[in-house]
């Protein structure tokens, strides 16, 4: 079942992270006429072009590539076998790729446009979720 179940999730956690990277994460309505749907993409190069390219790099850094990172390290470890070395990164990087970082920047963000806004969540957020979701799943399964 196991032998069956891994490959299974690494599929679905490196689709749907591509997904959750481009997909819009939430859609922010603005005076009702006007609507922003941004992208994990989007709000990375939105803030880097605000200047606030420090915070730009910190949610590069732990929501784009540690867990796109870890994703690979997961492939690694299952198909080269659990004696690899991938296994001890993959401990060191899962520790630090944190999905709380792309929330704060959601909250920033939304707090950096004009005007009254309702924000409602969109399918990036829930793709990304289901990739972090997987992906812990996935390393549980390799570990053991």
């Amino acid at each position: 079942m196991r032998s069956f179940l891994l490959p299974i999730l690494l599929a679905i956690a490196a689709f749907s992270f591509g997904l959750g990277l481009t997909l819009p994460l939430v859609s922010l309505d603005k005076l009702l006429f006007f609507t922003e749907t941004p992208s994990l993409r989007t709000i990375i190069a939105g803030l880097w072009e605000q200047d606030e390219r420090i915070l730009a790099l910190v949610i590069l850094a732990f929501s784009v590539l540690l867990p796109a990172t870890k994703i690979l390290l997961l492939h690694v470890a299952v198909y080269r076998g659990k004696r690899s070395r991938s296994l001890a990164v993959l401990s060191v990087v899962s520790k630090w790729s944190m999905m709380d970082v792309l929330l704060v920047a959601l909250v920033i963000f939304s707090a950096k446009t004009s005007g009254l806004a309702t924000a409602s969540a969109m399918p990036g957020i829930w793709f990304y979720g289901a990739a972090t979701l997987a992906s812990v799943i996935a390393s549980v399964m390799v570990r053991k």
